[in-house]
């Protein structure tokens, strides 16, 4: 009978390994706060001493979207458009900010030994065993 993996490792150090893997990860992903930045009037990109902000970035979506209104086929239009679009979703995700939360000692060595030694047990039952 074939173990985890394929191989003749066990397939409940496999499991174990996993459960405290997903446990570990999920507790470190829950202690990680997201915020963002963004705003119209904030400052989204700086060529040299000019800044760009998102409410500028809007002004040439709006004369695309009238070329694109007036003329679907007017290629000035959908650059435009498109540019302005992935330069706002890209500004959104720049202004996008991870901290970490305030928490015991005790707190981050659980989080560190169930994801890593998760990981590590996981691993080793992919491995074949000697008999």
């Amino acid at each position: 009978m074939q173990g985890a993996g394929g191989s003749s490792g066990g397939v409940g150090q496999f499991f174990v390994g996993f459960v405290m893997m997903c446990g570990g990860l999920f507790m470190l992903f829950n202690a990680i706060q997201v915020t963002s930045s963004f705003g119209m009037g904030m400052r989204m990109y700086g060529f040299g001493g000019y800044s760009v902000t998102s409410g500028m970035i809007m002004i040439p979506f709006i004369f695309g979207v009238g070329f694109m209104f007036y003329n679907s086929k007017n290629p000035i239009g959908w650059m435009l458009t498109v540019g302005s679009l992935v330069a706002l979703v890209f500004g959104v995700i720049s202004s996008i900010q991870f901290t970490f939360q305030a928490m015991s000692a005790f707190n981050l060595i659980t989080i560190l030994v169930l994801s890593v030694g998760g990981i590590g047990l996981l691993l080793n039952s992919l491995r074949a065993f000697d008999d």
